[in-house]
């Protein structure tokens, strides 16, 4: 930070930055040189110089990322762009969550006034969240001073599974597994026509032309000459022949390779120029063909893949009117629906790829199939739908029994002393918190209902998935003047929402007593 007005965010460890791209520029020629001296042998230092030099775009890009934001605007710099953009356009400042492997990274996300969202170089957090949360506070101060912030001082938090999150992943995975479908299934027709083929193959003989000897069966001798059994559980082993004959070695499965024994007779049959058998004294091993139905079923499988990925992208479609830190519905009823699908599906490709239609079994197999399919699709149309807070249905008229209702309190209060309370009873009694789900009121404390006043029901938000399931409601209460939050599901939130109001009326109105005169 040079002036008041203006702020320069780069990265702490700038001069690491620089010297580690110094090294990655040595390791990169170092690479070169030996690649021009050693063609014939190319080392492991030439493998390790190449590794590092591939590196130098990381270290090269936290170098000359740089962030100057001023009374104009946002000025970024990046180690391939430079981008300009007035307060005047920028319409909001949130935060946005890479979810690492260990670590998480927060970095700053820009709505524009045009609707599209730009992710800022820098700040960027480490370990230090502490420096990230001071230094978005200061952008948002300069966005107050000389652009149109937003009146609530809550910073949007755009998380996992927020509707503000890019829908990069899908598409890819989408079009990857569409595509392999489709090639899958093209060789389906080729995989048939070898399997009879091999079935159909006759041994060759002194009259069978040369030309013609590789769709015939050809027995020749061998001698095991010795086997390399590895460890591994798929680690390939190998059979090596006496004298490379009739080959030097073979290729074959562990269990295969430790079943023969060195000086072992055995008999080789070839086809199409490779072996196919292995006939021992204890032992046969048989390639293995690659068969029609385990091509149509993993093309089928890669298209129900590729359906589930059209999924994700049809509920983001469904959730564009969302906020972007409120979360989509979950994908799982898609899922289930595909899993339903995959289950009568792959084994009807597996059995009858070449004609699953071809008999009236399987015919009624694929139309019982098709309308489980129907049906689970269906409804998961109906549980992905994006319900808004007010379309929840009216909660059932009070039965006069206590009802235990998950439910958090997601601040502190002298009610929910330590966020013990995981339900909230309602019924019986005036409604309170409680450890457990019942039955009794067992440590249960009452809310003090004659203070409280709910101000609105939303959907979950930003980082509130990380304490409560993202399909929840989030109630915002006044609490004699302090904020609370209430969650629970939204059938259950309505009733709770409407046990405090009534509760709250009945301690505002007590009912009138009468007076006996003497």
């Amino acid at each position: 930070m040079n002036e008041p007005g203006e702020v320069i965010f780069r990265v702490p460890a700038r001069n690491v930055s620089w010297w580690g791209s110094a090294v990655c520029a040595v390791a990169a020629v170092v690479a070169v040189l030996l690649a021009c001296l050693r063609r014939d042998v190319l080392g492991a230092a030439f493998w390790v110089c190449a590794v590092i030099a591939m590196l130098g775009p990381v270290f090269l890009y936290l170098a000359t990322a740089r962030l100057t934001a001023d009374a104009y605007g946002l000025r970024s710099r990046t180690l391939l762009r430079r981008r300009t953009v007035p307060w005047a356009r920028v319409v909001e400042l949130r935060r946005y969550i890479q979810y690492g492997r260990h670590t998480d990274i927060h970095r700053v996300s820009v709505l524009l006034d045009s609707g599209r969202t730009w992710r800022l170089p820098m700040p960027m957090s480490g370990e230090d969240l502490g420096r990230f949360d001071a230094e978005l506070a200061a952008l948002r101060a300069l966005h107050r001073r000389y652009g149109t912030a937003p009146a609530s001082e809550e910073v949007p938090v755009i998380a996992r599974g927020a509707a503000g999150r890019r829908a990069v992943l899908p598409w890819i995975v989408g079009a990857v597994l569409l595509t392999a479908s489709g090639v899958a299934a093209t060789y389906v027709a080729d995989a048939t026509a070898q399997q009879r083929a091999w079935r159909a193959a006759v041994p060759c003989t002194a009259a069978t032309p040369a030309a013609e000897r590789r769709a015939c069966l050809t027995t020749l001798p061998g001698v095991i000459e010795r086997t390399d059994v590895n460890g591994g559980r798929n680690s390939t082993s190998w059979l090596y022949f006496a004298g490379d004959r009739p080959l030097h070695r073979l290729a074959v499965p562990r269990s295969d390779a430790a079943a023969f024994r060195a000086g072992e007779k055995v008999e080789l049959v070839f086809w199409h120029g490779r072996a196919r058998t292995v006939t021992g004294e204890h032992h046969v091993w048989h390639d293995h063909f690659t068969g029609p139905g385990e091509i149509a079923a993993f093309s089928a499988g890669c298209a129900l893949g590729a359906g589930y990925a059209g999924a994700l992208l049809l509920i983001r479609r469904r959730g564009r009117r969302l906020r972007d830190d409120e979360f989509l519905p979950s994908s799982l009823p898609f899922a289930g629906a595909f899993a339903a699908t995959g289950a009568w599906l792959l084994p009807l490709c597996a059995l009858h790829p070449a004609d699953p239609l071809g008999s009236p079994a399987t015919v009624l197999w694929a139309a019982g199939g098709t309308a489980v399919t129907a049906v689970a699709l269906v409804l998961a149309w109906r549980a992905t739908r994006v319900r808004a807070p007010e379309e929840t249905p009216a909660p059932a008229a009070p039965d006069g029994r206590d009802h235990f209702l998950a439910a958090r309190f997601l601040e502190p209060t002298a009610y929910n002393r330590h966020l013990f309370g995981t339900h909230v009873v309602i019924g019986a009694g005036p409604p309170a918190v409680t450890p457990h789900a019942g039955p009794g009121r067992f440590a249960a404390r009452p809310i003090p209902v004659e203070r409280l006043t709910v101000l609105g029901v939303r959907r979950a938000r930003g980082d509130e998935g990380d304490t409560v399931p993202k399909s929840w409601h989030i109630a915002e209460i006044d609490d004699g003047g302090e904020p609370v939050r209430l969650a629970a599901a939204p059938a259950d939130l309505a009733a709770i929402v409407a046990a405090l109001e009534s509760a709250r009326d009945t301690a505002e109105d007590p009912p009138e007593t009468g007076t006996t005169r003497p």
